[in-house]
């Protein structure tokens, strides 16, 4: 089993007495009594005007430890729950607290009968502003990650003033994606629309045409999404149009819950049942319904639903994991796809989970991955052992394909998993040095730096 001189850190889930861990348990981020929870915005403006030392966001602490930890005695960890809700609604916007998790979000938008534009993220545990600060995306080429639907965000500066930035401020498209380096998000207006109904088609194929396959899915479907099996050579795809009127009858008559199809199709099953065999020899895990393997024998007897966009594609099961994401230009996806079909070829390289494709239209936010192109981001996923460790062959096949991607120009996922040597920031982000002169006006102290942030940016 692998440790953290592999590159990613062990899991820990005894906490130790008095400490803040992320969500994950692979990171310690601070002293418990370095965490203020301030109950109102103007409190929280007093706060961080009076500090001297460094100032993170917790959120639900998902994303990695090097993220969200402090570095020094002095340094304050936020814990937001108090600033959280909704504060506003009208036909075509919402404004949420920054730190209201998306699942609320959501909820709220369906009892009203809208939804977000964008495709939400698979985990919805985690709050608004972290959303924001990490470009978190859905699938669908004619939409792109929730940044993109923020019409204006209000935020607390490094003085403890307030500023509202609209997409008319010039430092729009950096407060939309800002890493938490910018300041402190505090409300966020949402474009909405009304709720679409869609009926999404779920199928297993070869994985021979896949260069072609993906663009297909994406340019003929308003949303799609695929789990890539290289070992068995097979695709599980799942492709969504919006539900013709019959199909919204059947939705209705089932009171407006996920209608899943009587038919269902078991062309998974067999390579559902050899994934599961890597994933119990690496993961040590006895329990048979353990959350890891709950995210692959849902592919098993599968069925086509339809469902509003949440009910079909919100549906990933939150646990301890390694991810591992990096866009790529839709218009290279195919060369990349044959690369890393030749590369597996040539090294057989230890899998226990499939390769997630997701695509999005281009972003507008200046660190975002699909900045200005449609991408495809290419997921890999490594859960960890009963024991807290990783396999040394998962390990080592999560490195090997980053290096893979990061070679070809992929920009990495902000709130998952990378290894920051192997790109050069400024090459792959045309906007990177406008981004760090925003920086510098909003924050010029540098007051909401960690040692992550600090790398990267100075």
């Amino acid at each position: 089993m692998a440790s953290e001189n592999s590159g990613y850190p062990r899991r820990k889930p005894d906490a130790e007495e008095g400490k803040i861990m992320n969500w994950a348990q692979n990171a310690t981020l601070a002293d418990s009594h370095a965490v203020s929870a301030p109950k109102t915005e103007e409190e929280l403006c007093r706060l961080i005007a009076a500090s001297r030392g460094k100032i993170r966001v917790m959120g639900n602490k998902m994303s990695p430890g090097r993220v969200l930890k402090l570095v020094a005695a002095g340094d304050t960890l936020l814990d937001l729950r108090h600033l959280r809700g909704l504060i506003a609604m009208d036909e075509h916007s919402a404004t949420f607290a920054g730190s209201t998790p998306m699942h609320e979000i959501y909820e709220i938008l369906s009892a009203e009968g809208k939804m977000l534009p964008a495709s939400p993220g698979v985990i919805a545990a985690q709050t608004l502003a972290g959303a924001l600060a990490t470009g978190t995306h859905g699938q669908g080429l004619q939409q792109s990650s929730i940044a993109d639907e923020a019409l204006s965000i209000r935020m607390v500066l490094a003085d403890g003033t307030v500023a509202d930035f609209d997409r008319d401020h010039p430092f729009f498209h950096a407060v939309q994606l800002g890493v938490g380096a910018l300041g402190i998000v505090t409300q966020v207006t949402l474009r909405t629309r009304s709720s679409l109904i869609y009926t999404c088609y779920k199928n297993a194929v070869s994985g021979d045409t896949l260069e072609q396959d993906i663009y297909d899915w994406n340019h003929n479907y308003a949303l799609s999404k695929a789990w890539w099996f290289p070992n068995e050579n097979q695709v599980h795809v799942w492709t969504a149009r919006e539900a013709d009127s019959e199909e919204i009858a059947q939705y209705r008559a089932n009171n407006n819950d996920l209608v899943k199809q009587e038919q269902t199709s078991d062309a998974m099953n067999e390579t559902i049942d050899q994934t599961l065999e890597h994933m119990r020899s690496d993961t040590k895990i006895v329990d048979e319904n353990g959350k890891p393997f709950r995210t692959v024998t849902r592919f098993k007897d599968f069925s086509d639903v339809t469902g509003d966009v949440y009910q079909v594609f919100c549906r990933g099961i939150a646990t301890p994991q390694i991810n591992v994401e990096i866009g790529i230009p839709m218009s290279r996806v195919g060369e990349v796809i044959r690369k890393i079909k030749d590369w597996h070829s040539e090294t057989q390289p230890h899998m226990h989970y499939p390769i997630i494709l997701r695509c999005t239209g281009p972003s507008a936010s200046w660190l975002s991955p699909a900045y200005g192109v449609d991408t495809c981001f290419f997921g890999f996923v490594v859960y960890y052992a009963e024991d807290g460790s990783l396999s040394e062959e998962g390990v080592s096949f999560l490195q090997a394909i980053e290096r893979v991607l990061a070679a070809e120009g992929g920009r990495p996922h902000w709130g998952k998993y990378f290894d920051e040597s192997l790109y050069h920031w400024p090459e792959i982000y045309p906007q990177w040095q406008a981004f760090r002169q925003v920086r510098e006006t909003l924050d010029p102290q540098h007051k909401f730096d960690n040692a992550f942030t600090a790398a990267l940016f100075d």
